[in-house]
């Protein structure tokens, strides 16, 4: 189990939320060590006391010790790392993952490892609207969900080890789901919010509106500061889950703006209470 201190812990990609994992887990004084593609990042975690130690290069060394595995790459080059590097990891390790995305990669990854590592997705449902180590905080997970995605290919102790992990992180509730069960929760809760979020902020180009808007505008609009790179690539992930959740929003968009044109004000009226019912169901405990 992962509460044994003596495991050494590998982080792969040490942005905002490798980071965010790294001073977590640092507390409860695992030794950390990170391979990561800028040096900077490196020499910033080893300042602060993040990580034990840390590289640029696929030192043999580091990542044949590592017990646990956690990359917090994008989804294509998760794959491609284990593709092109999966013999350096040690016989018996566990591997995780913080991707947004599952069905698409889960069951690549797992029949394209080898028989003696096991690997165990999760995704934490935490982040900010900034990147990078600096930025990092093992506070982005308190109050925040943790979910595992399990396979039959997934060993009893691999689920078991990922649970206990996202609990050591703090997060408030961790719980398990299918990858296509993940995937089409997900395409709703976050990646079709991020979509209203764009399209919020880029349908009226209007000057100067910055300095007339009020809060709501801000909160409803705060993730559309958003990577292009990274989220147009998961949107691709889970098309056909996006496309769905899409479908629907306009159903419901278009029904509101039905019944604003014929001004049904008890319908509106009835909408509006259902939508405050069930917006607190989602307020933080």
């Amino acid at each position: 189990m992962i509460v044994d201190i003596s495991r050494k812990i590998l982080i792969v990609g040490l942005g905002l939320l490798g980071g965010s994992y790294a001073k977590a887990l640092k507390r409860f004084g695992f030794h950390i060590s990170a391979v990561t593609k800028e040096q900077s990042s490196i020499d910033y975690a080893l300042n602060e006391g993040i990580i034990d130690e840390g590289t640029t290069e696929l030192d043999p060394k580091i990542i044949g010790e590592a017990d646990l595995v956690i990359f917090a790459l994008y989804p294509h080059i998760f794959v491609e790392w284990i593709e092109q590097n999966q013999k350096l990891l040690k016989s018996g390790a566990i591997i995780t993952d913080v991707t947004g995305v599952k069905g698409s990669i889960v069951y690549k990854i797992q029949d394209m490892l080898r028989e003696d590592l096991e690997f165990i997705a999760a995704h934490p449902m935490a982040g900010r609207e900034v990147s990078g180590v600096e930025n990092s905080s093992d506070k982005i997970f308190v109050g925040a969900n943790y979910i595992v995605t399990p396979t039959d290919k997934n060993t009893p102790d691999g689920v078991n080890t990922c649970l206990e992990l996202g609990r050591l992180l703090g997060f408030s509730n961790v719980t398990t789901l299918s990858p296509e069960e993940h995937d089409e929760m997900i395409g709703f809760l976050s990646q079709l919010t991020h979509c209203i979020a764009i399209s919020l902020m880029t349908c009226n180009d209007k000057e100067n509106m910055e300095k007339f808007t009020g809060d709501s505008f801000r909160d409803l609009t705060r993730i559309a500061r958003i990577n292009d790179l990274m989220w147009s690539e998961l949107f691709i992930a889970n098309k056909e889950a996006l496309l769905n959740q899409m479908d629907m929003f306009l159903s419901k968009f278009n029904e509101l703006k039905e019944m604003l044109e014929t001004e049904d004000v008890d319908g509106m009226r009835k909408m509006m209470r259902h939508s405050t019912k069930r917006r607190a169901l989602f307020e933080k405990k």
